[in-house]
């Protein structure tokens, strides 16, 4: 089946030419999830309950659930929609019986098998899209995959999953690209200070754009980012104070925020217990000197991070910047009182 690019997919999405079975992958984690969100969104709203369902293989674990989902004639519509992220867990995963064992030799037979009787005869009514990080060819069941679907490669930087020719190239897409997504948010990088966020990435595509993401939001409110600002956030170092990123955010101050958050993140803290300490904080503190609304908004904006989190809904990293963002944002000025400093006992 064909290889389509990212903008003939969104072309064919909104013709409405759909087809059975379609492969997304790479190591470009956003364009992944804006594909599985077109999809989505070319649901109408008031029918996605009975012709929508989106899947992660690493929590439903049967592939079974989704062979029956997608034989499920549409209840409302011409069409069901069902979206599988992390597909790699079924499509790249060691076969059963070890290294020699032979690449048709799958591994969970069972669910394989089930995959394979799908892909020999899809159901017309259904669209299937499967998102992965990477799939093994030599799977028999990625092979009967390979026939049925339409795949979308998403390499990021790279283009292709095992890119050839002068490394320049690459680093040339990756300027073009970091200076797109600032371009984006109404800002442009000075020329010094893009070399080494540059350099900081390789060719890691979810590097760059993390990178650039905090830089976006390190920046607001100004037009340009400098030298200064990319060593402060990428390759800044500070000492680490384990209640650093809740005392910026009970002060308002998001620059410190999201510094705090990549200095407890280099240092291998677990991102959940970090939003842990946020949601002690909102759940304890936040009532004693924020209105109610206030309070409402944080709770959900931690429920929400929290599900993201658990759902494999972005990168854990990110979801904690976007969340530190939102409370420091609707933070009183002077706020009352951070959580305890580096040298001050940490809250029990």
């Amino acid at each position: 089946m064909p290889v389509l690019t990212r903008d003939a997919l969104f072309t064919q999405i909104a013709a409405g030419d759909w087809q059975p079975i379609y492969l997304v992958v790479g190591d470009d984690e956003i364009e992944k999830d804006e594909i599985a969100k077109a999809f989505q969104a070319a649901v109408p709203d008031d029918i996605q309950a009975f012709a929508f369902e989106r899947y992660s293989a690493i929590e439903t674990t049967d592939p079974g659930v989704v062979v029956n989902s997608a034989r499920t004639l549409p209840f409302l519509g011409d069409r069901r929609v069902i979206v599988v992220t992390r597909a790699e867990k079924w499509f790249s995963g060691k076969r059963k019986g070890g290294d020699d064992a032979s690449p048709d030799d799958d591994d969970d037979a069972g669910g394989s098998d089930l995959l394979e009787r799908y892909f020999e005869r899809p159901e017309p009514a259904s669209t299937v899209v499967f998102v992965a990080a990477d799939v093994n060819r030599t799977f028999r069941v990625v092979k009967a995959l390979m026939k049925q679907a339409v795949t979308v490669e998403c390499w990021g930087l790279k283009e292709e999953k095992a890119p050839r020719g002068p490394a320049t190239e690459v680093l040339n897409r990756a300027g073009r690209l970091a200076a797109g997504l600032f371009k984006r948010a109404g800002m442009t990088i000075d020329r010094d200070a893009l070399q080494p966020l540059l350099v900081h990435a390789g060719t890691d595509i979810a590097i760059l754009r993390g990178d650039v993401e905090r830089l976006i939001l390190y920046c607001h409110g100004r037009k340009t980012v400098t030298m200064d600002d990319v060593d402060a956030v990428v390759s800044g170092t500070a000492l680490l104070n384990p209640w650093g990123v809740v005392n910026a955010v009970e002060k308002g101050d998001a620059r410190e925020a999201l510094r705090q958050i990549r200095i407890v993140t280099d240092a291998g803290e677990v991102p959940f217990m970090t939003l842990g300490q946020i949601g002690w904080w909102v759940r304890n503190k936040l009532p004693q000197i924020g209105s109610p609304d206030r309070v409402r908004t944080a709770v959900d904006a931690v429920f929400r991070t929290d599900l993201a989190m658990k759902s494999s809904g972005g990168e854990p990293r990110i979801l904690l910047e976007r969340l530190v963002v939102e409370l420091c944002a609707r933070a009183r000025p002077g706020g009352a009182g951070g959580g305890p400093s580096a040298t001050r006992r940490a809250w029990p």
